[in-house]
């Protein structure tokens, strides 16, 4: 495991106790020094578990969290394996350099959504530490309490939130709101998930809207769906204290849920959490990675929100990796990769010629 070079990527790809766990199956670890230092995770504790600290390029597997850069990518060995989040969709030129330099790369963003990978699921995982800061981050940035408080003085209402997109993030930020005492609302165009958020504490809010697509994912909307979806929100929007969009299609720009007409019509002192920043954001006046005031509105638009928690977001993500790391080994640790495993064809996005 390298160390990660992103700028301010503070998770890692292993942790102490997946080292322990990988070790127990007959894997020999190597862990870059200093690697575990974003997470604060000390190279004593990896000496502990078992792990060498050394040069982790030239490994069978080289395991990482952000996309390598070419420079890395020029120091993995011919017929090595990477595992990591690779942007597949949207940066393809990663991929074409990986096969150029004969590498087998697996993409934790492309493991297959079925229940045999849910161990592996690193999407769902990072997108739970999310949905979660992202509560954090709107209770913060609110100029007002989320739960109700009665005093001597009176009683103050709590904040109204509403979530839109009911996946693993918006959940977990509707069941976060409701932990703070908001009173949550939870939108999604995929109508069948109006029981999860209702599982959560949450209210559903009906459009009468539905945009329900495969693997899991909503699907993209028509112009004319698409009008009528921005139509009905904007009317809806106005009457909430906080709004926390979370809406994405793998490898196409986020759809547009919060127009700037439905902020300006918000109550000044509310807030908008827009997680789809790194794609081009839900709110049409999100800046990527900025925090933006717009007449009284505070809009969010956080990048790596799960880097901010990189003890349990590294720990989750640990867990995902190993689970995909015990698919390509065999019995005795060594390298033994089955294409015709669908989570191992299904994640695969470079593939050395002969393999």
């Amino acid at each position: 495991m390298p160390v990660e070079s992103a700028a301010g990527e503070r998770r890692v790809a292993m942790v102490p106790k997946v080292v322990e766990r990988l070790r127990a199956k007959g894997l020999r670890v190597t862990v870059e020094p200093g690697a575990g230092a974003g997470a604060l995770i000390p190279d004593a504790a990896y000496e502990k578990a078992g792990a060498t600290l050394g040069e982790p390029w030239s490994a069978d597997i080289v395991v990482k969290v952000a996309p390598p850069t070419p420079e890395e990518i020029g120091r993995l060995r011919d017929g090595g394996v990477l595992i990591g989040f690779l942007a597949p969709l949207t940066e393809p030129e990663n991929a074409s350099r990986l096969a150029e330099a004969g590498v087998t790369a697996f993409a934790m963003e492309s493991i297959p959504r079925i229940s045999r990978a849910q161990s592996m699921d690193a999407l769902s995982s990072q997108a739970n530490v999310a949905g979660y800061r992202a509560t954090l981050l709107a209770a913060q940035h609110s100029v007002r309490f989320f739960p109700m408080l009665t005093t001597a003085a009176g009683t103050v209402p709590p904040a109204k939130a509403l979530v839109l997109g009911a996946g693993v993030a918006g959940l977990q930020a509707l069941a976060t709101a409701k932990r703070l005492g908001a009173h949550s609302t939870g939108y999604d165009v995929r109508p069948e998930v109006a029981d999860q958020v209702r599982s959560v504490g949450a209210q559903w809010l009906d459009l009468g809207l539905d945009a329900t697509g495969e693997g899991g994912y909503a699907r993209e909307l028509t112009d004319e769906e698409r009008a009528e979806q921005q139509a009905r929100l904007t009317k809806s929007i106005t009457g909430f204290d906080v709004v926390i969009t979370t809406a994405q299609v793998p490898g196409r720009r986020a759809p547009t849920l919060v127009t700037a007409g439905a902020v300006r019509d918000m109550r000044p002192g509310s807030v908008v959490i827009d997680l789809a920043g790194e794609s081009g954001g839900n709110c049409e006046l999100s800046v990527p990675g900025e925090v933006v005031n717009a007449e009284g509105i505070t809009i969010v638009a956080p990048l790596n929100l799960p880097s901010e928690m990189p003890e349990h977001a590294s720990e989750l993500y640990a867990r995902n990796v190993s689970a995909l790391v015990e698919l390509l080994v065999n019995a005795d640790g060594a390298l033994a990769v089955d294409f015709d495993d669908e989570i191992v064809s299904g994640s695969c996005v470079t593939r050395r010629e002969g393999d």
